[in-house]
């Protein structure tokens, strides 16, 4: 069973299997930012969850609701307010919709980790049964709920676009069958959910450079628009604790869109702060480019890059 979430219970934690992969694309119904077109599709689909099953977990949901209601004041209420006061992920005051049912935030309190983790054990559920609109309005209320995990959203973003296209394709009669021109229609509007999906996990990471680089894929692989991953990779960059090759993609995107002074001009920049010792830098690597640049520009070898303690 592939969780990749910890399930916090008190002071301490229980970690689930590591995650397996993810099984071959297939089909299912077109979902939207907010709404299902099944139509095109040619299979049924619910727009809602089974209702018997949705019951339970609005029950299960209003009694860890209850028990939240008696501990509030006296513990719940403080401890929260403290971890909001650190964490700006928690700092949320509206109340949700949870599948068309009201679900008051605050009526849960301490218990609304744990209510992420169960909602998304059933997301999961919904997942293997490729149920679009389920998965899809479960994945809204798990970051509503908890929106701390990165894993919630990060996966949620790549159920929206990878999986979700290729149910649809498979499902208006797979990939030999359906046009190329169809195929990318869905995954470009699969992959413009995904990006709202991370737009709205922003709102609670500003400064998570995962996010930028999952949008900046998306906008690469999918949407094909080069200049916006580019402008995402920097933005990963810029973050606390980026990996180096947010920096290298920047670069070399920058590169292929024949904007080779700029590429240069960062690279130049970036050179000196890379750690020779650390691979994950890859700083011979990036002084190749650099030389590479150079000599498409024809930087003369008086005025060439050299890095400092290089005495040739």
């Amino acid at each position: 069973m592939p969780w990749r979430r910890i399930f916090r219970i008190g002071s301490g934690a229980l970690e689930s299997p590591a995650s397996e992969a993810r099984p071959s694309a297939e089909a299912a119904a077109f979902l939207r930012h907010g709404g299902v077109h099944a139509g095109d599709t040619g299979i049924p689909v619910s727009a809602v969850p089974n209702t018997k099953k949705l019951l339970l977990l609005l029950v299960v949901l209003l009694g860890l609701g209850a028990a939240g209601a008696a501990l509030d004041a006296t513990l719940a209420r403080p401890v929260w307010s403290a971890m909001q006061a650190r964490q700006p992920a928690l700092r949320l005051e509206s109340s949700t919709a949870g599948l068309g049912q009201g679900i008051t935030l605050a009526l849960l309190g301490g218990f609304r980790a744990l209510v992420a983790d169960v909602t998304w054990l059933r997301m999961y559920v919904l997942w293997e049964r490729r149920d679009l609109p389920g998965c899809e309005a479960l994945l809204r209320l798990v970051g509503t709920l908890d929106p701390r995990p990165l894993e919630f959203w990060l996966n949620g973003a790549r159920i929206l676009a990878y999986d979700f296209s290729a149910w649809r394709i498979e499902s208006a009669g797979g990939y030999d069958r359906v046009p190329i021109d169809v195929q990318g229609r869905i995954e470009r509007e699969q992959a413009w959910l995904a990006l709202r999906h991370l737009d709205a996990a922003m709102q609670f990471h500003p400064e998570s450079a995962e996010l930028w680089i999952e949008g900046g894929s998306l906008q690469l692989n999918r949407l094909r628009e080069v200049d916006t991953a580019a402008e995402s990779f920097r933005r990963a960059w810029e973050q606390p604790r980026a990996p180096y090759y947010a920096a290298r993609l920047h670069a070399e995107l920058l590169r292929r869109m024949g904007r080779k002074a700029e590429a240069l001009a960062f690279l130049l920049t970036l050179h000196p702060t890379l750690p020779a010792a650390d691979e994950g830098a890859a700083a011979d690597r990036v002084f190749e480019r650099i030389q590479e640049l150079e000599g498409e520009l024809g930087v003369p070898a008086d005025r060439a890059y050299r890095p400092s303690g290089d005495t040739r």
